[in-house]
């Protein structure tokens, strides 16, 4: 039997709960990812020791905890209070001298695999980076370009992807860089993260198609200049890091508002009610887009103190989506079942994520009898009859949730690797089976029924 990336056998199947009531559930959402991740690059880089209070705990934290761990900081848990594990304290990572030669498992982590690397520049010794299977087909070149570009040695054996070798001095001199990073924002991100602690800081300069999902490299530089980092920002595709101090920091990681968006899609689903607690009342993440998307196929939005409120309308109105970045599995999901056509843009970025996803999604839409297809930077969705069938997830966190939503409308969708969730949120299954009032099962592919 073929196992996942998350551990969970390709042919177990969960059975997306059918709902033919309006749900009406409160929901805690755990930490998230994206912050989580740049939190704890920069406290491995920071004055002294810092502590992250309700951290994400998944596979992608996972991976970067071990990949810091490798190159030297020392990462302990503490007591949490925040329902979803412990807090973590960070003690600094130092410049090593010597041979020294470590391994950095990058799962399918873009964060990690892309993050990381420049990281391992201001480190002596060796350095070498791989993941999954898929990850190896992830775009690299940006940053093995860059850290070139930086005068860190880089050996790729010429893919431009991983595995690849970085060999640290220690140091790293900064300056002036320019980089292509139409692929991914992270490969801004990765730069910015480390560039105070370059000698020279860092001028980086993107050329080429618009860098896609700006609101993370913003993300990025709000979490920088909270912590003491000077970032102008003020040209269009430059970024200018001076050099200097990271500040020791004790911060509580918001909740992952991306993730949240497929409980909000359930009161859209089903014409009921999902509050989420602790949502910011101002944030840098792209998941606060909810408050406006939702609105728009016909639901209700409302934010009261911290507690998020979503109430679904009669139908689900399809429309124009641009630029929805990681919410667009859940906004196509919403748009298969909307009654009115949809078209997403602006995400053609997303056929480079852990999987092709504008490819999987149609894939997936069609073979529950939906009408999706491709275009050059996006999707257009058609109303069409669904019916039941295997929802495959191709080791993708965000194609499960997609056939969970869908699973609440249509009966039988059985979705394939549910525990794929496991990369930014692996309590996804429970807290599905407590907001729909059902208990989450397994059904045996060859049709026997068996439960698991």
């Amino acid at each position: 039997m073929s196992a996942s990336s998350g551990g969970v056998p390709h042919e177990i199947l969960w059975r997306a709960p059918r709902l033919t009531r309006p749900v009406d559930s409160e929901v805690s959402i755990p930490g998230s990812k994206s912050l989580t991740n740049r939190y704890l690059v920069l406290a491995a880089l920071a004055d002294g020791p810092c502590v992250l209070r309700r951290p994400l705990h998944s596979r992608d934290s996972a991976l970067m905890i071990a990949a810091l761990r490798a190159l030297g900081a020392v990462i302990d848990e503490l007591p949490g209070d925040g329902g979803f594990g412990p807090d973590l304290r960070v003690t600094p990572l130092r410049a090593r001298s010597g041979d020294a030669h470590r391994s950095v498992d990058c799962g399918l982590a873009g964060t990690v695999m892309r993050f990381v690397p420049p990281l391992a520049g201001l480190i002596s010794g060796t350095t070498t980076f791989d993941g999954d299977p898929h990850a190896r087909r992830r775009p690299m070149g940006s940053i093995i370009d860059a850290l070139r570009g930086l005068g860190v040695a880089i050996d790729d054996g010429g893919s431009g992807s991983l595995p690849f070798t970085v060999e640290g001095e220690g140091r790293v001199r900064g300056g002036r860089l320019v980089i292509n990073a139409s692929a991914s924002s992270q490969f801004v991100s990765a730069l910015l993260l480390v560039g105070a602690r370059f000698t020279e800081g860092l001028q980086l300069e993107h050329v080429g198609k618009p860098v896609p999902s700006l609101d993370h490299v913003r993300m990025t530089v709000e979490t920088l200049r909270s912590l003491g980092v000077t970032v102008d920002d003020s040209v269009p595709n430059h970024w200018h890091v001076s050099p200097g101090p990271i500040a020791a920091f004790d911060v509580a990681v918001e909740p992952d508002l991306s993730n949240a968006g497929p409980f909000l899609a359930a009161a859209v689903v089903t014409g009921g009610t999902v509050r989420v607690r602790n949502w910011p009342a101002g944030t840098t993440q792209v998941g606060d887009e909810w408050r406006r998307i939702l609105p728009l196929m016909g639901a209700a939005a409302s934010l009261d103190g911290d507690v998020l409120t979503v109430t679904g309308g009669a139908s689900i109105s399809g429309g124009t989506f641009a630029d929805t970045s990681e919410l667009a599995p859940t906004v196509a999901a919403l748009c298969a079942l909307a009654d009115s056509p949809s078209t997403l843009t602006g995400i053609a970025h997303l056929r480079g994520h852990e999987t092709d996803r504008l490819a999987a999604l149609v894939a997936e839409i069609n073979g529950l009898g939906g009408d999706a297809e491709e275009t050059a930077d996006g999707l257009v969705i058609r109303p069409a009859p669904l019916h039941g069938g295997t929802f495959r997830t191709y080791d993708d966190h965000r194609m499960a949730t997609a056939g969970a939503i869908i699973g609440l409308a249509v009966d039988g969708v059985e979705v394939e690797n549910i525990g794929t969730t496991a990369k930014t949120m692996p309590e996804f299954p429970e807290l599905w089976a407590a907001m729909t009032g059902t208990a989450a099962s397994v059904a045996d592919p060859a049709g026997s029924g068996a439960h698991a």
